[in-house]
């Protein structure tokens, strides 16, 4: 396994590759076989943080992503020391009324459904799918210092919080004599900016790494218009993509310009501005091929000058003047 391209993660001591890789299309979208290739491909370079959840792989069933996961990291006997296992509690995982949410309840259970199924006895990262508005932080971290106590959790994270539920978590984490959260995970890229008012800041005023889902806002910016052309574009003629590209269609063909006057793929593009922010965000890639597993590696290797990230930032400019709050928004 590559370690050249594996740098710090927050503050955990842990090390790990520049892109995560995410399992959201595993099952339903693409193979157990093809998935294994993206897994193998993907800690051959380096990328040793794979990201999941506990409901990934409805299409199959919920839970069959960390399934696979689990027969994947069994495949040898050295790679589950090789890989940073990140998975996820919160979301729906069954018809019953406690199935979901950040109760003492779900998050225990959830936790020893998420070891069996990964077949693992840890989760090196144990992240909340959302803030949930119906428990106090007191309960959710009574629950989360059980399970590291019992070494079944080595670290937690947040994924979708605001700003202020990150400080509110940490504030209560610390009360408690604990370490709180070390990273978050938000939606962030070229279309979704506003991640840099409140989310980021508090990220960083708090010592999280973060970790970035749909940094291509759902294959918007892997080159939908040209594939649409080309009757190519599977993923970015649906969900996200379709909704947001009636907006913003002028600002992703002139886009998709500059990227063919660079010679360079979209996708690529697009990762890489991920990549050149401040505060070192993580993208978490989610590929359905090999192939789009590539293209990803290549935009570590193609970092974006000056003048075009400038001119990108023409395109796509931030919310009001730019930089966080309260300054974005105040002449």
């Amino acid at each position: 396994m590559s370690t050249d391209r594996q740098i710090p993660f927050g503050r955990t001591g842990l090390r790990v590759g520049r892109l995560a890789v995410g399992t959201v299309n595993f099952g339903g979208r693409t193979e157990e076989s093809e998935a294994r290739r993206i897994l193998d491909g993907a800690l051959a370079h380096g990328m040793n943080l794979v990201d999941t959840a506990d409901m990934y792989g409805w299409r199959v069933h919920r839970g069959y992503t960390e399934e696979l996961i689990g027969r994947w990291l069994k495949g040898s006997p050295r790679r589950r020391d090789a890989v940073v296992v990140a998975t996820k509690v919160g979301e729906r995982t069954g018809e019953g009324p406690n199935d979901r949410g950040l109760s003492a309840h779900h998050i225990i259970r959830g936790c020893e459904a998420s070891l069996r199924r990964l077949g693992t006895d840890r989760i090196d990262l144990y992240q909340m799918h959302r803030y949930d508005p119906d428990v106090g932080w007191d309960v959710v971290w009574q629950a989360m210092d059980q399970l590291i106590r019992q070494g079944k959790v080595r670290y937690v994270g947040s994924s979708n919080f605001a700003g202020w539920n990150i400080a509110d978590a940490q504030h209560a984490a610390r009360e408690r004599g604990l370490v709180g959260l070390v990273s978050e995970q938000c939606s962030y890229s070229l279309l979704t900016r506003q991640p840099e008012l409140e989310i980021l800041p508090a990220a960083r005023a708090h010592g999280l790494a973060t970790l970035v889902w749909a940094p291509l806002h759902g294959g918007l910016l892997s080159g939908a218009l040209r594939k649409a052309r080309e009757g190519t574009g599977a993923k970015s003629a649906q969900g996200r993509a379709a909704a947001a590209l009636p907006v913003h269609h002028a600002a992703v063909e002139r886009y998709e310009r500059f990227c063919a006057g660079l010679g360079r793929d979209p996708a690529e593009v697009g990762l890489a501005w991920v990549l050149s922010r401040p505060d070192t965000p993580f993208p978490v890639i989610g590929p359905r091929t090999v192939g789009q597993l590539d293209g990803a590696v290549r935009a570590l290797d193609g970092a974006l000058s000056p003048g075009e990230l400038d001119e990108l930032e023409k395109i796509f400019p931030p919310v009001g003047h730019g930089g966080p709050a309260p300054r974005a928004w105040i002449d």
